[in-house]
């Protein structure tokens, strides 16, 4: 309940006209009245009320003395908090009184109380709202009520009234608008690495890479300090990636441009890429050119939909077993395909090289019509559970899952089949070693339209700068002509490795894994040691 009155010892309160002291009061409630029904509505929360002097029949159960600081105008009003409580027949009454001035100075007595919170007596015919309000900030200081000369504010307890705010309305806040100048500078968009990599399924390669995260194809040159200052083309937040890796036993080269944005503002890229790859494998020599063109749509920032075109031409030559196999005798020379494709990816990981949380999931299927005509469904799924880590980020414990399904049409050609075994795929057999063979011990690796292949990986420090990394692994899975699962030839081979983190070789650590096959097929060829080294400046 709220309730106002006007009252002052006169011995204490300077002489003023009835006219002005009739003119303050009107003018203080109604401003008090709007400003108390404005917070009412809008401002949550239960203001504790302040006050000297117990109201009749109320029992006073503490006080609290205070100034209310005004940080607008450096001064300081003066605030007194009293708790009261009655017990009747009826029931228990609590209540608040405050007892404020609104003027500046602790010597200005007190001509104004209000009760500004309590409770009905139990039986009464109306209900007495809480007030709500925010508090001001206040500084607590030692006074005695006594000193404050107030008089009893309360005659008539059960009388509901409206709700009241104890706060003074406050003087808005003074904004100064200035303008601002920034001046900005670009980070650093464009890369140019060399380095080499060396691993146990594709010999020594090397690399020399021109990557530009803000390409503008549009931006051409107007001068030559256009290419000295950095502004020939760039600008546009497209991608530029040219890419050159010979090595031992393969060639790649590789040419990319996308834009994220089709028409700077949709969510929708396109891209435009050719490589050419060369590659010595143990029965044949295939040489492939070809180029995509590509369109993708970002649903949310981690599932994005892409569709593609693409042409391909594939050259096999030099069989090392020439006569054995008919169909690949028939694929000797240039083989002319095309490509329409979609796919659809959810990537969650923490991190692209070394990801300790979340998942990824890609599935892919691809139409593929010319000298060959078949179907293709690839799907790729990646889990990473985060066991432990220390309070800093670092000495993460990790298990990860993945699987691979495929399937593929029996027109198939051999080059497109799924082989297995290696590093990427299931270690513990030598590249390509686990897939299926025609003629024999000695005979040529053919590969087949279905794959299951898994792995399951448990990664933990083995130093607190997390320079050496322990894993203990699992890889199971099989290659088949057809859709089947043969006890005869399903592969399972259990492991460890180390890894080691070497900053200034780039960010892909050092792997080296042992793996012993415990099931395997007839004429696959085992290889306990698979590694993988690369370095980029």
């Amino acid at each position: 309940m709220v309730l106002e009155t006007d009252s002052a010892d006169p011995q204490t309160l300077p002489a003023r006209p009835a006219n002005r002291d009739a003119m303050l009061r009107g003018c203080g409630r109604s401003l008090m009245a709007l400003f108390c029904l404005t917070l009412f509505c809008l401002v949550p929360g239960t203001v504790s009320g302040q006050g000297v002097n117990a109201p009749a029949g109320f029992v006073p159960t503490g006080t609290t003395p205070s100034y209310s600081q005004r940080p607008q105008t450096g001064t300081s009003t003066p605030v007194v908090t009293a708790n009261y409580q009655r017990s009747n027949a009826a029931g228990t009454t609590n209540g608040q009184v405050v007892t404020a001035d609104g003027r500046s100075g602790s010597q200005v007595p007190f001509p104004t109380t209000r009760l500004v919170s309590g409770q009905q007596p139990a039986g009464a015919a109306t209900s007495v709202p809480t007030t709500t309000g925010v508090p001001a900030p206040t500084t607590t200081f030692p006074i005695a009520p006594s000193q404050l000369g107030l008089a009893n504010p309360l005659a008539n307890t059960a009388t509901a009234y409206s709700p009241l705010v104890t706060n003074p309305m406050m003087p808005p806040p003074r904004v100064r608008v200035a303008d601002l100048m920034v001046t900005g500078f670009p980070a650093r968009t464009g890369r140019v690495m060399v380095g080499a990599a060396v691993n146990s399924d594709a010999g020594v390669t090397g690399q020399l890479t021109i990557d530009e995260r803000n390409f503008d194809i549009t931006r051409f040159p107007t001068s030559w300090s256009d290419f000295a200052n950095g502004r020939a083309f760039r600008g546009a937040g497209q991608t530029f990636r040219l890419e050159a890796a010979p090595g031992s036993q393969i060639d790649s080269y590789r040419f990319e441009f996308a834009d994220p944005n089709l028409l700077n503002y949709l969510p929708i890229s396109y891209s435009v890429s050719a490589f050419l790859y060369d590659r010595n494998f143990t029965d044949w020599d295939e040489n492939r050119l070809g180029a995509r063109f590509g369109l993708g749509y970002r649903i949310t920032p981690n599932l994005s939909l892409n569709g593609y075109l693409g042409a391909n031409r594939v050259k096999i030559g030099d069989l090392r077993l020439p006569g054995l196999d008919p169909e690949l005798d028939n694929m000797v020379g240039k083989n002319n395909s095309y490509d329409v494709g979609l796919s659809l990816r959810h990537d969650t990981r923490d991190s692209l090289i070394q990801a300790s949380r979340g998942h990824y999931f890609e599935v892919n299927f691809r139409e593929t019509f010319g000298d060959f005509n078949y179907s293709r469904l690839e799907a790729d799924y990646r889990k990473f559970w985060l066991l432990r880590e220390r309070i800093d980020g670092s000495g993460k414990h990790t298990v990860s899952f993945r699987t691979q399904l495929g399937f593929s049409g029996d027109e198939t050609p051999i080059y497109d089949n799924f082989f297995a075994g290696g590093y990427a795929t299931l270690r513990g057999f030598d590249f390509r070693g686990a897939s299926p063979v025609i003629g024999g011990n000695d005979g040529i690796e053919v590969g087949g339209q279905f794959q299951f292949l898994n792995s399951v990986e448990y990664m933990f420090p083995l130093t607190a700068d997390d320079m050496f990394r322990g894993v203990v692994f699992c890889d199971f899975g099989t290659v088949e002509d057809k859709v089947e699962f043969n006890s005869e030839s399903f592969r399972v081979a259990p492991g460890f490795g180390l890894r080691v983190n070497i900053p200034m070789m780039g960010p892909a650590p050092l792997a080296f894994d042992f793996g012993f096959p415990v099931n395997k097929a007839d004429f696959d060829d085992e290889r306990v040691f698979a590694f993988y080294m690369s370095m980029i400046r």
